[in-house]
C-alpha cells in the first residue's frame, strides 16, 4: 500500500511493539495494522513466532494460518535475554506508542520489561497484556490455550448433540476475541492518551474472552441455577431456530419472532400450525421442538436450499443455506464486503486473505503486504530508531539481533 493510502487510515503514525505471538496477540496486531499502526513484531530467533512451525513436514513456506495474521507487520529479530536486546526494547520503547505481550505473568518482571519497568521509559506508553487466567486470581500463574480455556468456561460443554460428548467450536473463540479485545483496549486507551496525555497498562485473556461469548448461557445460569443443555444447532429459547434439511443439504430458518413464525407456516403450506396446540405459543415450540423439526424437514425434503430461500426470503423470514467455510469465502457477498483480499505472498505474487471486519467511509482499505520473515527488517528497523550501522554490525556478530 503506497504511503498516500496508509496515511488515511485512522493509526496511521501510531508505533506498535509486538512481544506477542502464536495467535491472540498478533491478532490484535493485525487489526491494528488494518488500522494503519506500524506494527513490529519482536521475535526471538531463529525459529520466531512458534506459529511459524505450525506447517505439515518438509514445507518450507510460510503456514496459511501465518501470514493470514501477520500481514502488514515488520519482523525484528531480537534477543531479549540479553542485557543488549533489553536495552534495544527499552530504547525501541521511547518512541513507540503501544506494547502487546502474550507471555506467563511473571515472564516480563523477570525480564525487566514490565509496564512498571518501562512506564520509566514512556509514560504515555500504552502497554497490554494477553495471559490465559487473568494477572490476579488463584490461576494467575497458569499457562493458557484456546482450546484448555474454552473448556474452562463451558464454552465446549455447551457444544455439540444432547445425546453425545461435547465437541470444541470449529474456530479459536478465545484466542481470537482475546485479539479482538485488546485491540479496542488499545484504541479506548490511546483516546484516553490524547485527553490526558497518560498511557496505561491494559489487559485481557483468554479466559474473559471465552467467558465473554457466554451471554446465553450465563443469563440462564443466573436466572435459573441450571447449565444450558447441548441442542446442537438449536437455541434454547426460540424454535424454529436451527438446522434443517432440504432436498440438497442444510438450511437455516430463523424464526425469531411471531412474525417470522407466522411467516414461515405460510411459505411452507401450513397454516393450521399456527392453531396447533403444540405450537401456538413460543414456549410450546420450544417444548415440542422434535416434533415440529420433523415436520419442518418432511416439507424442505421436497425442494432444494435455493428455492427455499428465495421463498423465505420473499416472505421477510431470515433464512440461509448451510455452507462449508470454502463456499462461503467463494461467494461473492464475501468479496463484496472485503472480507476476501488479495494480499501480497512475498514472491512477487498475490494470494487470499481474510479482509478487515471493519468497513470505515473516510479510510482506505487494510494493509496487505506480505507477512514478514524472521529478522526481514532488523536493519532498517534498527536504523528508524537512530542505530548506526557499525552499532547494527555489531550487535548481529554477537547475536543479538538477526537480520534475514
Amino acid at each position: 500500500m503506497s504511503p498516500s493510502l496508509a496515511a488515511h487510515r485512522p493509526l496511521a503514525g501510531v508505533r506498535v511493539l509486538e512481544l506477542a505471538q502464536i495467535m491472540a496477540g498478533p491478532t490484535c496486531g493485525m487489526m491494528l495494522a488494518d488500522l494503519g499502526a506500524e506494527v513490529i513484531k519482536i521475535e526471538k530467533f531463529p525459529g520466531g513466532d512458534d506459529a511459524r512451525q505450525y506447517q505439515k513436514p518438509g514445507d518450507s513456506a510460510l503456514p496459511p494460518s501465518f501470514r493470514m495474521i501477520n500481514r502488514g507487520k515488520r519482523s525484528l529479530a531480537l534477543d531479549i535475554r540479553t542485557p543488549q536486546g533489553k536495552a534495544i526494547v527499552q530504547k525501541l520503547v521511547k518512541q513507540a506508542d503501544v506494547l502487546t505481550e502474550n507471555f506467563r505473568v511473571g515472564v516480563m518482571e523477570r525480564l525487566g520489561l514490565s509496564y512498571a519497568d518501562l512506564q520509566a521509559e514512556n509514560p504515555a506508553l500504552i502497554y497490554c497484556s494477553i495471559t490465559g487466567y487473568g494477572r490476579v486470581g488463584p490461576l494467575a500463574n497458569k499457562g493458557g490455550f484456546d482450546l484448555i480455556l474454552q473448556a474452562f468456561t463451558g464454552l465446549i460443554s455447551a457444544t455439540g448433540e444432547p445425546d453425545r460428548p461435547p465437541v470444541k467450536p470449529g474456530v479459536s473463540i478465545a484466542d481470537t476475541n482475546a485479539g479482538i479485545l485488546a485491540a479496542l483496549a488499545i484504541v479506548s486507551a490511546y483516546v484516553h492518551r490524547l485527553k490526558t496525555g497518560q498511557g496505561q497498562h491494559v489487559e485481557t485473556s483468554l479466559l474473559q474472552a471465552a467467558m465473554q461469548q457466554t451471554y446465553w448461557l450465563a443469563a440462564n445460569y443466573f436466572s435459573t441455577g441450571q447449565d444450558t443443555p447441548r441442542l446442537g444447532t438449536a437455541h434454547s429459547l426460540i424454535a424454529p431456530y436451527q438446522v434443517f434439511q432440504a432436498r440438497d443439504g442444510g438450511l437455516v430458518i430463523g424464526g425469531g419472532n411471531p412474525r417470522a413464525w407466522e411467516n414461515i407456516c405460510h411459505v411452507l403450506g401450513h397454516p393450521e400450525w399456527l392453531v396447533d396446540v403444540r405450537f401456538d405459543h413460543p414456549q410450546k415450540r420450544v417444548r415440542h421442538r422434535a416434533e415440529l423439526e420433523s415436520l419442518i424437514n418432511s416439507v424442505l425434503a421436497h425442494a432444494d436450499c435455493a428455492t427455499w430461500c428465495e421463498r423465505l426470503d420473499a416472505a421477510g423470514v431470515p433464512a440461509g443455506p448451510l455452507l462449508t467455510a470454502g463456499q462461503a469465502l467463494e461467494h461473492p457477498q464475501s468479496r463484496a464486503v472485503g472480507m476476501v483480499v488479495d494480499v501480497d505472498d512475498g514472491h512477487g505474487g498475490l494470494s487470499r486473505g481474510l479482509g478487515s471486519p471493519l468497513t470505515m467511509s473516510g479510510t482506505s482499505a487494510p494493509a496487505t503486504s506480505a507477512a514478514p520473515r524472521v529478522g526481514q527488517h532488523s536493519r532498517e528497523i534498527l536504523l528508524e530508531f537512530g542505530y548506526l550501522e557499525a552499532e547494527i554490525d555489531s550487535l548481529i556478530e554477537t547475536g543479538v539481533v538477526k537480520q534475514d
